[in-house]
């Protein structure tokens, strides 16, 4: 009877705060009509839905989850020794094929009457592997050297901003301006640690945060260079050997004597941003593997030990901060050289939010947490566009697209409520001292005293 009512209790509190919260948001509609007019417009019966349903599920939350704790904390926690299955040795190779095929797989579902080729390709495949690749960056300053930033926008914006500017104004091909892109952020990835070397905690992020303000300001006010709120348009496109994949004379469609298709550059520039992410995948592996990788974990789990290791901490975090803005340099390349257009709004707060909620929900220190955060987040917002599902549950006035954000957000605070170390909480270690045993293999036999 006391775990009903305290149950109760929490889902009534609940309830109340989200029928508070609803209250601004929710429950009024601003509209203007013809004569310019604010009309507000309620929505009483959505909010009492929202309402209903944090009551439920905080009451369903409060009665199962402690007795799920009860049962964990009454098993004695054994470290398991079983190899993996074998499956997991081929998943890898699995999803590589899934990712390489998945152009052509999203031809054939555009083509059989599903959604658009651009939505398939552009928004479930470039933006999502665009964002696996800037969440790669930061996870090397958070997730492994365990530095706050949360201004590794700045680094985006150096990238993209680099690119288009060699391009535009030099003539300089993608190609070319790419790794010095990565280069560039790299530079001003140590121009930040030098502020830092001797803060801890919060006062970083408050470091990288102004950094990147400094930045995103830098871009408005310098108008003869950056374009100021303009941007800078007409980017050139990479080409092929040299040749445009776009449908102008002297492209590489005329020369094959091929008619003109736009999943020619959709699958070009899927592919490229695929290697640029396997890539950093893979670098960042290694780099876990080698002394500067296990000294950036060793300073994200005590600094004073570290140092008093013989390790030079001032070192370690130059390079965790340049290695990981060198990969957002590259991203800011590839993301200007793909839409051809870029301007501040591209790089605002919002940006650094999204990418650190990437590597914390993934789980710090954790690249293939990363890979998964990523798909989930960016690839789930734009899902939530086309639930029309849920107009059934709240109406036919409902918009998915305008509460997305918000469906999202409770999403997010549900699972890091289950799992608060992020999805892939484990590790593999840097080094093994002995070989991983094989399944099927003989179970060692203790030494006889």
């Amino acid at each position: 009877m006391g775990l009903a009512a305290e149950a109760i209790k929490k889902a009534l509190l609940a309830a109340l705060v989200t029928l508070g919260l609803a209250f601004p948001i929710v429950a009024l509609q601003t509209d203007v009509n013809l004569s310019n007019q604010l009309v507000l417009t309620g929505r009483w019966g959505l909010s009492l839905a929202l309402a209903g349903i944090a009551f439920v599920g905080v009451l369903l939350f409060t009665l199962v989850r402690p007795a799920g704790l009860a049962r964990a904390a009454s098993k004695t926690k054994a470290v398991s020794t079983a190899p993996p299955h074998p499956f997991f040795r081929f998943l890898p190779r699995i999803v590589l094929a899934l990712l390489l095929a998945y152009p052509f797989l999203a031809l054939g579902i555009s083509s059989a009457g599903g959604p658009g080729l651009l939505k398939l390709v552009d928004t479930y495949g470039i933006q999502i592997l665009i964002y696996v690749l800037l969440g790669l960056g930061l996870n090397i300053i958070l997730g492994l050297a365990g530095l706050l930033d949360l201004g590794f926008v700045a680094f985006y914006a150096v990238g993209a901003y680099s690119s288009a500017l060699l391009t535009t104004t030099f003539g300089l091909s993608f190609w070319i301006v790419l790794p010095l892109a990565g280069i560039l952020a790299a530079f001003w990835g140590v121009m930040i640690s030098l502020p830092v070397l001797r803060l801890k905690g919060d006062y970083i992020a408050i470091v990288t945060l102004a950094f990147a303000e400094i930045v995103r300001l830098v871009i408005v006010n310098w108008v003869p260079v950056t374009g100021g709120y303009a941007g800078i348009s007409n980017i050139p496109k990479p080409t092929l050997f040299g040749l445009s994949l776009g449908p102008e004379p002297g492209s590489l469609t005329s020369l094959l004597g091929i008619p003109y298709s736009p999943f020619y550059r959709l699958a070009f520039m899927y592919y490229l941003v695929l290697a640029l992410a396997l890539a950093a995948y893979l670098v960042t592996l290694r780099l876990r593997t080698l002394p500067v990788g296990r000294a950036w974990e060793a300073m994200r789990e005590d600094e004073i030990a570290c140092r008093s290791l013989g390790i030079n901490t001032t070192a370690t975090k130059v390079s965790a901060f340049a290695a990981g803005a060198f990969f957002g340099g590259i991203a800011g390349a590839f993301f200007a050289a793909h839409y051809g257009f870029i301007s501040p709004k591209s790089f605002e707060f919002m940006e650094s939010a999204m990418i650190v909620a990437i590597v914390v929900l993934g789980g710090l220190g954790s690249t293939i947490g990363v890979v998964i955060a990523a798909t989930l987040m960016v690839g789930g917002t734009e899902l939530l566009r086309e639930l029309g599902v849920l107009k059934a549950v709240f109406g036919s006035g409902f918009d998915p697209a305008q509460y997305r954000m918000l469906l999202f957000g409770l999403a997010m605070v549900v699972l890091m409520v289950l799992r608060p170390k992020g999805l892939i909480s484990t590790r593999e270690p840097t080094v093994r001292l002995k070989p991983q045993p094989t399944r099927g293999a003989p179970a060692a036999v203790p030494a006889a005293e």
